[in-house]
């Protein structure tokens, strides 16, 4: 699966620079029938739903062509919006001392799941705080991780 990831990325993103928008991440879910790519776009000034169909088109024309995906599909294009979920490790450098969703590969301290401060980001290690205790991650081992908005 990863390495599906991995080529839909290599494949999408120039088309998504095109159109001077950043690529955030990109999500393959196979659900049988009902399977779904994911693409996920920024901007510095946000993104709209026009921004959303605009990449939409010009990705699924690529896709057409290139054909990647030997299943059915639906093409989801949007906004990594205030959950925002992390692909890597250099995303999560602007959400230190932010609170962050994991979900390990395997557990550390007995859980898998938890809730932490993000600390410190040095290459693909995350320093994180969490139970009054300090935790180091690699990024490798990490299943998912999304920002969890802090509403005042």
């Amino acid at each position: 699966m990863a390495n599906l990831q991995e080529r839909l990325t290599d494949i999408i993103r120039p088309a998504v620079e095109a159109l001077d928008f950043e690529l955030w991440g990109v999500e393959f879910i196979r659900a049988g029938k009902f399977s779904t790519l994911r693409v996920y776009i920024d901007h510095p000034e946000g993104i709209s739903v026009d921004n959303c169909a605009d990449v939409s088109y010009q990705v699924s024309s690529l896709l057409d062509v290139e054909d990647p995906i030997n299943v059915e599909y639906n093409l989801e294009v949007s906004s990594p919006g205030m959950e925002r979920p992390f692909f890597n490790a250099q995303q999560m450098q602007p959400y230190i001392n932010e609170t962050v969703a994991f979900e390990l590969v395997a557990a550390q301290k007995n859980k898998r799941k938890f809730k932490a401060e993000l600390i410190a980001v040095e290459g693909e290690e995350l320093t994180l705080a969490v139970d009054n205790d300090t935790l180091q991650v690699n990024m490798r081992d990490v299943k998912n991780a999304h920002l969890v908005p802090a509403f005042d």
